[in-house]
């Protein structure tokens, strides 16, 4: 006779049918009934070091498979660590089930120790919040991954009582229909259609949730038959390669790219975004279309509600279906005869040079010149960031990783972890600022305990430079922004891994030629100058 089925076990079943197979945290007494189930469901469970770490290393095993991210925290303080990265992944459009234990409501009632109202916590920063109850489990646990998955992705919380996850259940195959595709029709196709039949400067600003929605072939038939030059925000680089003719590059944080960017989007007649999300961008990018003089037609899965941008057109509708009725009928063209698109292309190839001899732009040009060109890279948040995000070329989707809504330090560790664990095959890099570096250095440990090998590139300057440099732009003094140099090789090898410091781009390759072929992790510290990012983002 079989064990009976508990409310733990229905969440975790349908977790798995979603396709989970990996979840992350650190387990207190309140939820070792949920971490068993998971574990018979099917789902590994990995302990991190913080529960912060754990949600990015989800995240990262999400960038991987495309199924939601598990991160599961005990009440309390573990529930309370995890909330930078369940905001990074509100904001990040990141699905992921937040799973924290409880006690139950009639203790609450008279035990306080470690109790506060996570569903409180919680609510602001996720898509919704529940409480598992035994009897509806299986409708709570459909609920919640049908909310997390659907657009715009996101986190879902539950709260599971002690003696609810214990409790006896039954799941009655309760599943919600699949929403079908959605695309314009009548007038609003006809008048988008007709603008596009006649743009002569047509330009395409493509974000996240055409990323979401795996329309990369539907994409590229429209951009190619129409012949529309196109920028991608940060997340979605990628989506068609970056060495396409038609590509002009990552947007997003970058007033040297802005500069290149930004006159080229005010120049064209018609302005397409497709899945463009502004959630990504900077305030420099609030606005900057004229309805008077430019068509705007903006394809999203939801309203406009966050006002950053107004359109002539919003069509809420399905991405590829919606690009293919666009087109349908329509001859191919070329266009832009001033040869614009192409300078921009050429400027913004001599802003970003891979040319350095050192400093941030040199340590990047080296890796990206060194490693496979199949590697996946992640990125913390800082100067560091916005400079990769200019010069990492990407080939395919996902193939650069970072937070991009949040802006949150200390991502880029966790999720090279999480990545590397969901795909072993691949070279796996991480870049972090040192002090994003410093805040999650412990999950080396992770990194060794699960016998994986990215490899973990720090620039070590000893300052947080992006801070720095606006502070020395606002003329003022300098305070809170520089720290001591560390040993960073040594904190790799302390913990297992490999650990080598570099000061020129000679030692940097021979550092990545011998990491790729290691069977465990490798730190290696890009000793630069404090000051190297000025004037290159």
């Amino acid at each position: 006779m079989s064990d009976p089925l508990r409310a733990a076990d229905v969440l975790a079943r349908r977790l798995y049918e979603a396709g989970c197979r990996h979840a992350f945290g650190m387990p207190g007494g309140e939820v070792l009934t949920l971490v068993d189930a998971l574990v018979k469901a099917g789902i590994a469970f990995h302990l991190a070091k913080h529960e912060n770490a754990a949600g990015f290393m989800g995240e990262g095993v999400h960038h991987a498979d495309g199924a939601p991210a598990i991160l599961v925290a005990t009440l309390g303080p573990g529930a309370l660590n995890g909330v930078n990265v369940v905001a990074n992944a509100h904001q990040d459009r990141v699905p992921m089930l937040v799973l924290t234990g409880c006690v139950d409501a009639a203790e609450a009632q008279s035990y306080t120790h470690q109790v506060l109202d996570h569903q409180a916590v919680f609510t602001p920063i996720t898509k919704a919040s529940f409480r598992l109850n035994a009897e509806a489990a299986d409708i709570i646990a459909d609920k919640a991954v049908s909310i997390a998955t659907e657009a715009r992705s996101g986190p879902v919380h539950i709260d599971v009582p002690i003696s609810t996850a214990d409790a006896p259940a039954r799941d009655r195959g309760v599943r919600r229909a699949p929403a079908s595709a959605t695309v314009p029709s009548g007038d609003d196709l006809a008048q988008a259609q007709s603008w596009l039949a006649e743009a002569q400067r047509p330009i395409a600003l493509i974000g996240l949730d055409a990323l979401e929605q795996n329309c990369e072939a539907a994409l590229k038939r429209f951009l190619e038959d129409r012949q529309i030059p196109f920028v991608t925000s940060y997340k979605a680089k990628g989506i068609l390669p970056e060495d396409h003719a038609l590509c002009l590059g990552g947007a997003g944080l970058s007033p040297l790219a802005d500069k290149h960017l930004l006159p080229l989007q005010r120049e064209a007649d018609l302005v397409l975004l497709i899945g463009y999300d502004p959630i990504e961008m900077r305030p420099g990018w609030r606005d900057i279309w004229d309805l008077e003089s430019q068509k705007v037609i903006d394809i999203a899965p939801e309203p406009n509600t966050h006002y950053m941008h107004q359109a002539s057109l919003n069509l809420i509708s399905s991405i590829a279906p919606t690009l293919d009725a666009l087109s349908n009928g329509l001859p191919a063209r070329a266009i832009w005869d001033n040869g614009a698109p192409q300078t921009a292309q050429a400027k913004l190839a001599e802003a970003f040079s891979h040319n350095d001899s050192w400093g941030p732009a040199g340590v990047i040009a080296e890796c990206r010149a060194t490693l496979p060109p199949e590697t996946l890279a992640t990125a913390d948040s800082g100067a560091h960031r916005i400079l990769l995000s200019q010069m990492w070329a990407c080939q395919e989707p996902r193939g650069l990783i970072q937070s991009s809504g949040l802006c949150t330090m200390g991502c880029a560790v966790p999720l090279a972890i999480g990545r590397k664990l969901a795909q072993p095959e691949r070279p796996v890099v991480s870049f972090s600022g040192d002090a994003g570096f410093l805040m999650v250095a412990g999950d080396l440990a992770t990194a060794a305990e699960l016998g994986i090998a990215p490899i973990f590139v720090v620039f070590a300057d000893a300052s947080l430079a992006l801070i720095e440099l606006k502070q020395r732009q606002r003329q003022m003094a300098n305070a809170g922004v520089d720290f001591a140099r560390h040993d960073f090789a040594a904190m790799g090898r302390a913990f297992g891994g490999n650990g080598v410091t570099v000061r020129n781009r000679n030692d940097l390759r021979a550092a990545l030629e011998e990491a790729v072929k290691a069977d465990r992790f490798t730190v290696i510290a890009a000793e630069i100058e404090a000051g190297g990012y000025d004037g290159r983002i």
